[in-house]
C-alpha cells in the first residue's frame, strides 16, 4: 500500500511539475558585418570600413499558456548583449544591451526581433582630442536593433541555426551635441542552442470571438520630462516639461487609436532662440520668440502583454519659433502598472532628426 501510495504520488507530483512548464529557454549567438548607412552628409568623413560585431541573446520561448502569446503567434522576449567594431578610430567602438521580443511569421520559419536598449561607446566626441566624432556626444546612447532572419530550430540536437539582415542603431536623441548618429546595415548568422530537452505543446485556446472586443472611449494625461541641447555644440543641456492629453477608442485586442495635443516646454529653445538672434542678425529672429510650442497629434497604440508600443504623428498649431519643421513624430513604450497608470519611454523626433527622449508618467481613465 504505502508503495502504491508512493507510486501515485510521483506520477501526480510530475504530472504538476508538467502542467507548471510553460516556458523553454534558448541562447543565439549572430556575427554580423556591413556598412554605415548614409542617412546625413554630415558624416561622410565616418564611413570608412565594414563595421562588424556579435550579438549574445537568452530567449525565453512561449507557448500559450496567457492569451496575449497565442494573439501574437507565440513570440520570444529575452535580453541580448551586443559588441560593435565600426571600423574607424574617431567612432571606437560601442557595447550596448537591450531588452528584445521575437516574432514569428510564415509558419516560424521568419523571425522579425526588435530590441531596445542603452550603448556605451569608448570614443564619443571632444572638442580638443575627438573633434572629428559629430555622430555621439556622449558616452551613454539609446539604442535599438533589429533583425529579419530565417530560422531554423534543432537541426542538430539541441542547435540550430538562423541567418539574415540586422540594422543597428545608436544616437542620444540630441541629450547632449553632437548627435548625427549612426546606423548600420549588415548582414548576420547565427547559431542557436536549446537549453532544454523537451518542451510544451503549444496551446490553442482562444474562442472564436476573440478578436471581438470593445471598450469606451478612455482619456490620458501624461507628464513627460528629460533634458536636452541644441545642436550647437557647447549650447548647454536643459530640462524639458511636456503635458499630453488625448482620447483612444481600442478597436480591438491589439490595437487602439488616439487623438490629443501635446504642450512642449522646451528650455534648449530660449539659448537657441538668443543665439540665433545675436549671431545670425540677417535672419529674422528678434530673440523675443516664444520657447514654447503646442501641438495635435493622431497616433495607434500595440498592445503586447502589459507593454504596448506607440507611434504618433503631430502638427503644431501654435510655432512662433521655426525650428525643424511643423511635422513631427513621436515612438515609445508604455508599460501599464494597472489598468490606470503606466509608465512611458519615448522618441520625439522631425523626419530622421531626433529632438528628445522623453520619460513620462501617466493615467488613462
Amino acid at each position: 500500500m504505502r508503495l502504491l501510495i508512493l507510486s501515485l504520488f510521483c506520477v501526480f507530483w510530475s504530472a504538476c511539475i508538467a502542467q507548471e512548464k510553460q516556458h523553454t529557454s534558448y541562447v543565439d549567438l549572430h556575427y554580423f558585418k556591413g556598412n554605415i548607412a548614409l542617412h546625413n552628409n554630415d558624416i561622410l568623413h565616418l564611413i570608412q570600413g565594414h563595421p562588424e560585431g556579435v550579438i549574445l541573446g537568452w530567449n525565453r520561448k512561449t507557448y500559450g499558456f496567457s492569451a496575449w502569446e497565442q494573439r501574437y503567434n507565440y513570440p520570444d522576449y529575452g535580453l541580448s548583449l551586443a559588441y560593435q567594431n565600426l571600423k574607424n578610430n574617431v567612432l571606437g567602438n560601442v557595447i550596448s544591451a537591450y531588452a528584445h521580443y521575437n516574432f514569428y511569421f510564415f509558419k516560424r520559419k521568419l523571425m522579425f526581433r526588435i530590441g531596445q536598449g542603452l550603448a556605451y561607446t569608448n570614443y564619443p566626441y571632444d572638442k580638443v582630442d575627438n573633434f572629428r566624432n559629430n555622430a555621439f556626444g556622449s558616452h551613454v546612447m539609446s539604442s535599438t536593433y533589429a533583425l529579419l532572419n530565417y530560422k531554423k530550430e534543432r537541426v542538430f540536437h539541441n542547435f540550430g541555426f538562423q541567418v539574415g539582415v540586422a540594422l543597428l542603431h545608436y544616437s542620444n536623441a540630441n541629450v547632449k551635441a553632437p548627435n548625427t548618429s549612426i546606423n548600420s546595415v549588415t548582414l548576420n548568422l547565427g547559431v542557436t542552442y536549446h537549453l532544454d530537452e523537451d518542451e510544451p505543446e503549444y496551446q490553442y485556446t482562444l474562442p472564436d470571438d476573440d478578436r471581438r472586443y470593445t471598450q469606451p472611449v478612455k482619456y490620458n494625461i501624461v507628464f513627460r520630462s528629460g533634458i536636452n541641447e541644441s545642436d550647437i555644440v557647447g549650447s548647454g543641456q536643459f530640462p524639458f516639461y511636456v503635458i499630453s492629453a488625448y482620447a483612444d477608442k481600442r478597436i480591438n485586442r491589439k490595437s487602439a487609436l488616439q487623438l490629443g495635443t501635446d504642450v512642449f516646454f522646451s528650455n534648449f529653445l530660449k539659448e537657441l532662440i538668443y543665439y540665433r538672434a545675436v549671431a545670425f542678425q540677417e535672419e529674422d529672429v528678434s530673440g523675443d520668440e516664444d520657447f514654447k510650442r503646442v501641438g495635435i497629434f493622431a497616433g495607434h497604440e500595440l498592445f503586447v502583454n502589459k507593454i504596448s508600443f506607440v507611434t504618433q504623428l503631430g502638427y503644431y498649431l501654435y510655432y512662433p519659433f521655426d525650428f525643424e519643421g511643423r511635422t513631427y513624430f513621436r515612438v515609445g513604450l508604455k508599460r501599464y502598472f494597472n489598468k490606470s497608470w503606466f509608465g512611458a519611454l519615448s522618441l520625439k523626433s522631425h523626419g530622421a532628426k531626433a529632438e528628445a527622449v522623453e520619460f513620462g508618467i501617466g493615467i488613462r481613465i
